[in-house]
């Protein structure tokens, strides 16, 4: 299910790409207006958006997964990007603040395993972002954009997920309200179109954008073991024999 880096590179190089960065842009900035001294990652395709916390988070890395390839990011700088097993991540339990998750649910064979390897690596206090495609917009019925590819998700499916993997949803936003076409007239009303379907609540946006934190303190389901009685055997004891010995 996965898309290639470089096909993901050529959206976002395009008008439509851009407007979508600068709608989901704007929604993962409502939710974390900065990044001050922590230490924020990336994972799936993150780059296009991690340039809102560059500058002034502690550290700040992309991780793409094996299946879809890594680009240099970013340019004319130290690389900060990385090519990972998703279901296995270079970083030891609780090494980062904010994790990002963008165009890596959907295109996630496994989306369970990746979220709990996401929570070892995720902070106490940390957050998650996710950005993903919503089953019921626009922009999953072509395959022209990336949001067409992979797994679409309700907003009860992204819940249960994420409860699943011992996260608890915090805060909801969508974004790509407009149609997924390059047409003049739909990219110069872009912004229109985000705050009539925010103001009406519409069912039809591009994408989810979820806030959870991780629950520390998961429940562990009790398993009561029924005892079972066995007898207690002594110690053999040697019984003498009833016949009689006669002597001559």
């Amino acid at each position: 299910m996965t898309i290639d880096v470089v096909d993901l590179r050529e959206f976002y190089s395009r008008r439509l790409g851009i407007v979508a960065r600068q709608m989901i842009n704007r929604g993962i900035r409502e939710r974390w207006p900065g990044a001050e001294g922590h230490r924020v990652l990336g994972i799936g395709y993150p780059t296009p958006y991690l340039g809102l916390f560059r500058e002034d988070a502690e550290r700040c890395l992309a991780f793409m997964p094996a299946a879809q390839g890594v680009l240099k990011w970013p340019t004319g700088r130290p690389a900060l990007a990385s090519l990972v097993d998703e279901f296995s991540l270079p970083l030891p339990d609780a090494a980062v603040d904010r994790i990002l998750l963008v165009h890596a649910l959907e295109m996630s064979d496994d989306p369970a395993a990746l979220l709990r390897e996401v929570w070892r690596v995720l902070s106490g206090s940390g957050r998650v972002i996710a950005v993903i495609p919503n089953r019921r917009g626009v922009w999953t019925r072509t395959d022209s954009t990336p949001f067409g590819h992979g797994r679409p998700y309700s907003r009860s499916q992204i819940t249960d997920l994420l409860r699943q993997t011992w996260f608890t949803p915090t805060a909801w936003g969508e974004a790509l309200f407009m149609p997924p076409y390059a047409g003049g007239w739909v990219l110069k009303s872009a912004q229109m179109w985000e705050r009539a379907g925010a103001a009406l609540s519409l069912p039809f946006a591009g994408v989810h954008i979820v806030e959870a934190t991780k629950q520390v303190y998961r429940a562990i389901p009790a398993k009561r073991e029924r005892a079972r009685l066995i007898p207690s055997l002594g110690k053999p004891v040697l019984v003498p024999s009833s016949t009689t010995v006669t002597r001559s």
